[in-house]
C-alpha cells in the first residue's frame, strides 16, 4: 500500500510540472519560419505568403494607418505587381516566451522596385519587430508587425536582444 501511495504521489507531482520548453530550439524554429516566409513572397504565391499571418494580424508602419489582414493582402498584391519588385528579409534576433507559445523577432529587410520616373531600380532598407503566436495546431503565426525605414546596411548596427 505504501508503494502504491508513493507511486500515486510521484505521478501527481510529475503531472503538475509541465515539460520545460527549449527556448533556444524554439527560437531557431521561429527564425526558420520567418526565412520560409521570405522565400514564399511572389505574385503566384499570395495565399502561401498570407498563411503566415494570423487572422487577427495587424501591420504598422511609418505614415500609414494600421492594417488588418485583408488590407495587408491588398498591399502585398499591389507590391508584387510593381515592375522589378523584390523583397527579402532576414531575422536578426529572436526571443521566445518560457511557455514556448509566443515570441518576437527583430528583422532586417530590403525592398527593390523599378522607379518608372528615373528608369532605375530603387532599394529601400527596413527593420521590423514581428510578434508571433502559436495557433491551435502549434504553427507560428505573425500577429503583429511594426516595420520602419533603416539606414543602408553599411550604416546598420547588429541588433541583439533578449528577454
Amino acid at each position: 500500500m505504501r508503494q502504491l501511495t508513493a507511486l500515486l504521489f510521484i505521478t501527481i507531482l510529475i503531472g503538475c510540472n509541465p515539460a520545460k520548453i527549449d527556448q533556444k530550439a524554439e527560437g531557431e524554429k521561429l527564425m526558420q519560419v520567418s526565412r520560409e516566409w521570405a522565400r514564399s513572397l511572389s505574385p503566384d504565391s499570395i495565399d502561401r505568403t498570407m498563411s503566415f499571418w494570423a487572422d487577427s494580424a495587424i501591420f504598422l508602419s511609418t505614415n500609414i494607418t494600421p492594417m488588418n489582414k485583408a488590407e495587408i493582402r491588398k498591399m502585398i498584391e499591389e507590391s508584387v505587381r510593381m515592375p522589378g519588385f523584390k523583397m527579402d528579409w532576414q531575422p536578426v534576433s529572436v526571443s521566445v516566451s518560457e511557455s514556448g507559445d509566443m515570441g518576437y523577432l527583430i528583422e532586417k529587410s530590403q525592398i527593390t522596385y523599378h522607379n518608372q520616373t528615373s528608369d532605375k531600380p530603387v532599394t529601400l532598407y527596413g527593420q521590423a519587430l514581428t510578434i508571433w503566436k502559436k495557433d491551435a495546431d502549434g504553427n507560428w503565426k505573425n500577429v503583429a508587425e511594426a516595420s520602419f525605414p533603416a539606414p543602408a546596411p553599411n550604416n546598420q548596427k547588429q541588433l541583439t536582444t533578449s528577454l
